[in-house]
């Protein structure tokens, strides 16, 4: 079993499904009320373990309900939870959820103790950095400290797979140490002024960010799917046609399962039809990490 190196969020979700999102100073009543366990990192997390992964979490929890709550999901799920820190200032983070009819979403998260993981907590977890087949990050910890885990990963010759979302300016020594970035359309297009609408458009993109010192590049085009790009040539993998319910967390999926395939020495276009079918899978259901399937579901 490969190992892999989440580092990153975690929160609690607090989602209400309606009918449709509401205006701005609007009251919808009717709907569903859940409370899910959260985060990019964690969601990453949960599913590269469901999908196959031997998964060490690095993240950080407020000393509160949520964050007990958290880590004992986690070792639920077989996740190393030893780097998964408590934070006596911070709450946990909280992220406040609406879908609608359509399984269409918005977000807006209250990070907490996410925002308080340093550059120094991750050198605290080198020891399991030195051992991992790959690193996965995401942008929903401090930069400074992505920063920082991408150059001990590639410094100790473990490959980083970056998932940039929510979606911000990256510095230029970042890209030097990615082996594999994977934004959306929109993230692609905030990163390299490349408006993302089909495969031409996509291998423009995935040009620019592989031009800015990315080796591979995969830009996720929801029910379109995901292209990817290698270096040097570009291929769309299709989506999975599914009823969608909820997309909530289905780019995490997507990127737990990618670090999970490529991991186990799959090519980069295989990775992909892989996470695209997990992903497929996830849109089915309600939540984020109730969302990710086990490997025997694909």
């Amino acid at each position: 079993m490969k190992k892999i190196v989440v580092i990153g969020s975690t929160n609690t979700d607090m989602v209400v499904k309606s009918e449709r999102i509401p205006a701005p100073g609007e009251t919808i009543l009717g709907g569903r009320f859940l409370m899910n366990p959260g985060g990019k990192g964690a969601n990453q997390a949960v599913a590269a373990a469901r999908l196959g992964g031997n998964v060490t979490f690095v993240a950080k929890v407020g000393n509160d309900l949520f964050g007990r709550e958290a880590k004992e999901l986690f070792k639920k799920e077989g996740i190393c939870t030893d780097y998964l820190l408590t934070d006596v200032e911070e709450p946990s983070g909280v992220a406040l959820i609406m879908v609608d009819a359509k399984g269409e979403n918005c977000i807006a998260v209250a990070p907490g103790a996410n925002g308080a993981l340093t550059p120094e907590d991750i050198d605290a977890a080198e020891g399991a950095i030195a051992q991992a087949d790959m690193v996965l990050l995401q942008l929903e910890t401090p930069l400074e400290t992505v920063r920082r885990a991408a150059e001990l990963a590639v410094g100790l010759g473990v490959p980083v797979i970056l998932n940039p979302a929510p979606a911000c300016e990256l510095p230029d020594d970042l890209y030097d140490c990615l082996e594999v970035i994977t934004p959306n359309e929109s993230e692609a297009e905030l990163l390299t002024g490349v408006k993302v609408a089909d495969e031409a458009s996509a291998l423009k993109a995935s040009q620019a960010l592989c031009d800015k010192g990315v080796l591979q590049a995969v830009i996720t085009m929801g029910a379109k799917g995901a292209y990817v790009y290698d270096g040097s040539n570009g291929v769309m993998v299709p989506a999975v046609k599914v009823e969608a319910v909820d997309t909530t967390a289905a780019g995490d999926v997507f990127n737990g399962a990618l670090a999970v395939a490529l991991a186990d020495e799959a090519t980069l276009e295989e990775a992909v039809r892989f996470a695209v079918k997990a992903a497929a899978i996830s849109v089915t259901r309600l939540g984020a990490q109730a969302s990710a399937p086990y490997r025997k579901e694909l």
